[in-house]
Parts: structure tokens; sequence; C-alpha cells
């Protein structure tokens, strides 16, 4: 099996790429065919979830076949991007129902990976935190997505709400107590107007858990048949009003004063940034179809993580096989070119054209 390329041009001159910056080793204005390969990897190692949420696809519709991603497809996969920089463990399902997963956040670090998966919480014991320190995951993204229980079944779809507090609180400690400064863990909130004003409580909660970093994700939604509060009405994307915006600097205000960080996703370095339009193209800013690979659990390859959020179908925006094709193959296959392509026009694929770089994860 080929290698897609020994490693990865850095870009402009010989530094390392910063795998929390990956997306700026690409070329602003790169054309359609890449001559490096990817230097993140979205492997979608479970479509498999035990909540519904009503923010998530998966919760309405049978988006592919229920499936963890085998072994050999993960390391099919890993194994023909040997200068890979970053790899993220997840997809529309939750990672740590995964039995592997260690083993696989271990087989990447084995190769100087950075790697690291949102979760929901709800699975992270002792016993699995134990694992995942051990195999040295980077960095463990928990989506709280509320400040009480109350609101949390309202957007998360069941009642977890406190035992997530337990046990990233319990973790937490873990780590403090034996010294463990790997996995950083931070807490993350879906920015939407059902929400906006528990804000301040949400990171006051974050900090009783003992997490020191809070990030404000914005809220994905299909332009048409809208699903339960994915909706455009709750964004506030281009919308957040006065009395909306004081919740957002009181955050700021609290996190400041606990000594915490409160950003955003992605390359926004503010929250309120990453909720504001960037010019009439948004979409000619993204660098992710030059920069990463999203593979399903089933091995469909997709643009990126953002796509399933934002367009129904993944018929309309699949752009390879993993199960069938090299990774050499899909990625300067002519679905992928002619994808690039339109993404650097005006008539944008229907997935990207009101998303862009501030979307990312």
């Amino acid at each position: 099996m080929d290698d897609l390329i020994d490693k990865p041009a850095p870009p402009g001159d010989d530094k390392p790429i910063d795998p929390r910056r990956y997306f700026e080793a690409a070329a602003v204005r790169a054309g359609g065919e890449v001559e490096t390969p990817p230097v993140c990897l979205y492997l979608e190692v479970t479509n498999r979830c035990n909540l519904l949420c009503t923010t998530c696809p998966r919760t309405y519709a049978k988006l592919e076949p229920p499936a963890d991603m085998s072994w050999a497809l993960f390391t099919r996969i890993a194994d023909q991007v040997p200068g890979l920089t970053r790899a993220v463990l997840h997809g529309v399902g939750e990672p740590m129902l995964v039995r592997n997963l260690p083993k696989m956040v271990r087989y990447l670090k084995d190769r100087g990976v950075y790697v690291l998966f949102n979760t929901n919480g709800t699975v992270l014991n002792e016993k699995n935190g134990r694992a995942l320190i051990e195999a040295g995951l980077d960095e463990l993204r928990v989506s709280f997505d509320a400040s009480n229980a109350k609101s949390y079944i309202k957007v998360r779809g069941k009642d977890y709400f406190n035992r997530i507090l337990k046990n990233v609180k319990a973790f937490r400690a873990l780590q403090e107590r034996e010294g463990h400064l790997k996995p950083r863990v931070s807490a993350w909130l879906t920015g939407m107007k059902e929400t906006i004003e528990e804000l301040p409580a949400f990171v006051r909660v974050a900090a009783e858990t003992g997490v020191r970093e809070v990030y404000l994700q914005r809220l994905v939604f299909f332009d048409q048949d809208q699903i339960g509060l994915a909706r455009p009405d709750q964004a506030l994307f281009e919308s957040m009003e006065k009395g909306e915006a004081h919740y957002l600097k009181e955050a700021e205000a609290v996190a400041k004063t606990l000594g915490m960080t409160f950003s955003a996703s992605g390359a926004a370095s503010e929250p309120g940034m990453s909720l504001k339009k960037r010019g009439d193209s948004p979409w000619s800013l993204c660098r992710r179809p030059w920069t990463v690979m999203y593979f399903t659990a089933n091995g469909r390859a997709l643009p990126c993580c953002i796509a399933p959020f934002s367009q129904h179908g993944y018929e309309n925006y699949t752009l390879g096989d993993a199960t069938q094709d090299s990774l050499r193959e899909i990625w300067n296959g002519a679905r992928y070119q002619d994808f690039r392509d339109s993404l650097l026009s005006d008539q944008p694929p229907q997935a990207c054209a009101s998303c862009g770089l501030r979307w990312s994860l």
C-alpha cells in the first residue's frame, strides 16, 4: 500500500506544524490538486451514541449502517500518512463506547501524532480515564452543553448531566493527585439562543469540576428541513442581540476572575469572533480540503466533520471510499479536486455555502 508522501511540507519554512493550527499548513489560494498529504485525519471511530442530542442529525436519521471502525480499517488509513501531525478520533458517535479506543490512541502516539477527541463524558469512569492517560491522549474535550440538568436534557436528550459532572471532576482530581498533565481537559458549549444566558454559570460549573479551559462552539444547522434545536432561529451566528452579547461579556469576566481560558473553536481566538461572518464568501477561507481527511466508521471519505451537520445525505459530498481506494487515489481524485475548485469559486458546495474556517473544531 503506497504512502501518500513521507512528510508534509511545512508552510513556508522549516518550522514544525502546530497541531492546534494545522489548517495553516495550506496556502490560502491552493488549487484543486495537492502536492502534500493531509496533516490531520478525522477518524470516526464509531457512529454509535448513547445520547439523543437535539442538534445532531444522527438522532433523526440513519446516516450509515451502525459500526465501530475496525482495527484493520483504522490502521489501513493511519499507515498511509506516516508524517501525520494530528488525529481527531470522533465523528457523529461517542468515541468512548469503542473498546479499542485506548489502543488506537497508543498506535498514533507511537508515531508522534497529536491525538484528541470530543466526548459526552457519560462513560468517563476511572478505568476508562486511566486507559486514556496511559495511552498518551493529548486532549480530551467534554461537551457539557448546559449549566444545569434541565437544560442538558433539552439539548442532549437524556438525563446524564450530574453523572458527567461527577465523572469529569473525578478524572481531573485523579490527574491532579497523580501529576498527569495530559490529556488537556476542556469543557464545550454549543452557543445558541436556548442556552446563551447560561454562559456565565457554565464557566462556573466547569471550574467546579476542575476544568480550566472553556470553549464556545457555533451551532451548525441545515438550511432546509431543520431538526430539533439545530435551526436558524437558535443560531447566534450573525444574529446575537445586545442582551445576548451581555452574557458573553459576563462569561469572559467570570473566566478571567477564576483564572480560566474562555475561547472559541477553531481559528477564532475570541468567542465573539466565532459568531461573526468573515466577508461575503467565508467558505473561501476554509483550508480543510487541503489539510484534512475525514473518514466515517464505514470508511467513507467526507470533506470535514461539519458536512454531516450542514447538508442532508452523505451521497452529496462523498469523496471516496477507504475500504476500496488508497488515500492517494482519494486525495487527488477527481471528486476531491472538483470539490476544492468549487470551494474557491462563487458557487461553493452546498455543505460549505454558509460555513467557513471559524466553524472548525
